[in-house]
């Protein structure tokens, strides 16, 4: 299924996952709930049941030269996949605002772009530096991470930073990392945003302060918050394409942020690329390799 085919039928579960004691607070049941995407890629949620993703069968190609990379919504539940935009050369990772709009990074083509609730998508800052990660905070100022020099740190020479930008003037608040990947922002301000090659986490709280969340990780990649702003939801992909039955370790976590306890909410998917969470916690992410969105319930009576 394409980006305006059908989905196959309902909810279809592919797994179930137990998280071994004393690794995982929950316990989790996955469900594949959109199918043969190509290369689906950033994810955000609208609510409970409103997905909207990127895909990416042709990255850094524009619509003019034959690429077909799309934004795209669908309900869950529905049989159709909207497609919001098609053309964009590498549109990335997204985010929405709190009154509904939608942004998205656009990687090759160094931009942002933004669609608003009534459809228009225009440009929302230009002239950037292969952009990547983005989130919305609270007052509607879009933070988002710029890796022209994927890998290097600044020591070495690298330009990459995390920024945020109200539309007119943009900020670094960071620089220096050598992969900052993904970007979720809290209510009160706090940034938190994978350093992939780093294998990090790394926390900015509103006073300025940037330090280590968490440390050790194998190639960290999506990033979200749960709607309470209590528990952090990231992937790793250090094998990707690779399912664990073929040796690959990629995993998607939870991080409780008040005691500190990760979980793993799922370990073998081939791709885990992006993480959301929806307002009800259930988390869905995408697998690129894979062209599915997967989703995870938590089990009543497992805390």
């Amino acid at each position: 299924m394409k980006s305006n085919g059908r989905i196959h039928g309902k909810l279809a579960i592919v797994a179930l996952f137990l998280v071994a004691a004393g690794l995982s607070a929950r316990e989790y049941e996955t469900a594949v709930v959109v199918f043969g995407l190509d290369r689906p890629t950033g994810i955000t949620v609208l609510g409970t049941e409103t997905l909207y993703f990127t895909q990416l069968p042709t990255p850094g190609v524009p619509g003019s030269m034959g690429g077909t990379n799309t934004v795209n919504r669908i309900v869950l539940g529905a049989h159709e996949i909207e497609t919001l935009t098609m053309g964009e050369p590498e549109p990335t990772n997204l985010a929405l605002a709190p009154d509904g709009t939608l942004y998205w990074t656009c990687k090759s083509a160094n931009v942002i772009l933004e669609r608003s609730r009534s459809g228009e998508v225009s440009l929302f800052l230009g002239g950037l530096a292969k952009p990547s990660g983005i989130s919305v905070g609270r007052s509607g100022d879009v933070y988002f991470t710029q890796v022209p020099t994927p890998g290097v740190s600044g020591m070495m020479g690298g330009m990459n930073t995390v920024n945020v930008s109200d539309g007119t003037s943009v900020q670094t608040l960071s620089a220096g990392e050598p992969e900052p990947s993904d970007i979720a922002v809290a209510k009160d301000g706090t940034a938190y945003w994978t350093c992939k090659t780093a294998n990090v986490i790394l926390r900015r709280t509103p006073d300025g302060t940037v330090s280590l969340l968490l440390g050790g990780l194998d190639s960290p990649v999506g990033i979200a918050l749960d709607h309470q702003g209590r528990k952090l939801y990231f992937t790793e992909v250090p094998t990707p394409g690779v399912s664990s039955g073929m040796g690959g370790r990629n995993k998607v976590n939870e991080l409780d942020l008040e005691t500190m306890a990760l979980s793993i909410v799922d370990f073998g998917d081939p791709e885990p690329t992006d993480v959301a969470v929806g307002r009800n916690g259930h988390i869905y992410w995408t697998c690129s390799s894979a062209g599915v969105i997967v989703e995870a319930t938590p089990i009543p009576g497992s805390d």
